[in-house]
């Protein structure tokens, strides 16, 4: 099926202010509450929020095989289930009922009344229910920075790093959407100097720099997904905002790694972006050496020219931009980290989320942790307001941006904003 919703000469008849991340182009898939307090799937257009289950119930799908309450849910798992034959024949229909050539909906007041809301009319929700989250290490500048602190400089990668995409399994209890506040957690740290842990609230709060995708239901118990197919298994990428705190993570990661330390939160952004609507901006990722197992080799270019950027914002304060990076430096592609996900025959279903671990680049201004930025709180950052950061302050916004740009198009994510509030006080 021809992919007509990306023809980059298309107009809309609905206004698209001229850097939006959301042209007629891009047509992300999301759920959101109107004004009516009714849950509906939507997608987006400049700053109108579209309403696919009105559009549904209005026959505007019609020729389309759909059950009929698709877009009547509170979750995209359904229509993530149905593959990608049907994304992209509702993508396509969508951009020609948008068109600004089409007059049928345009000229239909009360069909547009029912259908359009302004984006300031609406409360995103998260977009699928997530059965399973998994998050990766993916990152070599990321990896190799986090080996130089901790452990020896000279062997910053552990040996398994360079032949297989590390990851390992979260929690997606409180993964949460853009806009919702996630608390300081209290765990166990071990003060330095010290020998017995104490308990407490974390003082080293950070944010990781992430994307993560969403999958179909990719395969069933005891089958793999060949590199080679996995794209086809991929509904689309949101941006991931994995929170971390450091010092309980620094007394607990060893033998068996992130536990408590990551699964108090993470923050997706609310619009999930369909690897369709990102083909203009496809790239080779790095050069592989040594060369991956036979299982994971793949040809061409499988990863995404994505800028990334991370915001602070204090509390009344204006935002200070403190990380410009790249999607395009992840070592490990998103299909090698599905098919290495499934080798052994693990089950992956629709809405399953896979986090891509903190994207960061060569230089010092592209790193995706204050971990890095302030090199384990070393070197501070000074913000707009003349205050200094180690890692994140109560009250302080993270603010995650992301979009893809050329001589032609741009599709972007939105952003992806969380406020840290102190710790829940106990009842």
């Amino acid at each position: 099926m021809p992919l007509s919703a990306n023809d980059i000469t298309r107009k809309s008849w609905l206004n698209v202010p001229k850097d939006s991340d959301f042209p007629i182009q891009n047509i992300p898939f999301g759920v959101f509450i109107t004004k009516d307090d009714v849950v509906t799937i939507g997608t987006r257009i400049g700053d109108y929020a579209i309403d696919l289950g009105a559009l549904q119930q209005l026959n505007y799908f019609e020729g389309i095989e759909l059950t009929d309450d698709m877009f009547m849910q509170d979750t995209l798992n359904d229509f993530i289930s149905d593959g990608k034959k049907t994304w992209r024949a509702v993508r396509n229909r969508i951009a020609e009922i948008f068109d600004e050539n089409n007059t049928t909906l345009k000229d239909n007041e009360k069909h547009r009344e029912t259908v359009i809301f302004h984006i300031t009319d609406v409360e995103m929700q998260l977009p699928v229910l997530i059965g399973d989250y998994t998050d990766f290490y993916s990152s070599k500048e990321h990896a190799t920075n986090v080996g130089k602190m901790f452990r020896d400089p000279e062997n910053a990668l552990l040996p398994n790093w360079l032949h297989l995409p590390v990851g390992y399994h979260g929690r997606s209890s409180t993964i949460v959407p853009s806009g919702i506040p996630v608390h300081r957690p209290m765990g166990q740290t071990l003060p330095n100097g010290e020998t017995q842990p104490v308990f407490g609230p974390s003082r080293l709060v950070d944010f990781e720099l992430e994307m993560a995708f969403i999958t179909t239901d990719a395969n069933i118990m005891g089958e793999c997904v060949p590199v080679e197919e996995a794209e086809e298994h991929i509904f689309g990428l949101v941006l991931f905002n994995d929170w971390s705190a450091r010092d309980i993570q620094k007394w607990e990661y060893v033998p068996l790694g992130p536990f408590l330390a990551k699964n108090f939160a993470s923050s997706m952004s609310p619009w999930i972006v369909t690897l369709d609507a990102l083909e203009p901006f496809r790239v080779e990722g790095p050069v592989q050496d040594p060369k991956p197992l036979e299982y994971l080799q793949q040809q061409g270019a499988h990863s995404f020219d994505i800028n990334l950027q991370v915001a602070i914002q204090p509390e009344d304060a204006e935002e200070t931009v403190i990380s410009n990076s790249n999607f395009k430096y992840m070592y490990w592609s998103m299909a090698q980290q599905l098919a290495h996900h499934t080798i052994n025959g693990c089950r992956v279903n629709s809405g399953d989320l896979m986090g891509s671990g903190t994207i960061s680049g060569p230089t010092p201004d592209s790193f995706g942790s204050m971990l890095e930025l302030t090199w384990g709180g070393k070197n501070p950052i000074t913000l707009k307001d003349g205050t200094e950061r180690k890692f994140i302050n109560d009250g302080d916004s993270v603010i995650m941006r992301g979009y893809c740009q050329n001589d032609e198009i741009r599709i972007g994510f939105g952003e992806v904003c969380s406020k840290l509030l102190p710790p829940v006080s106990k009842k």
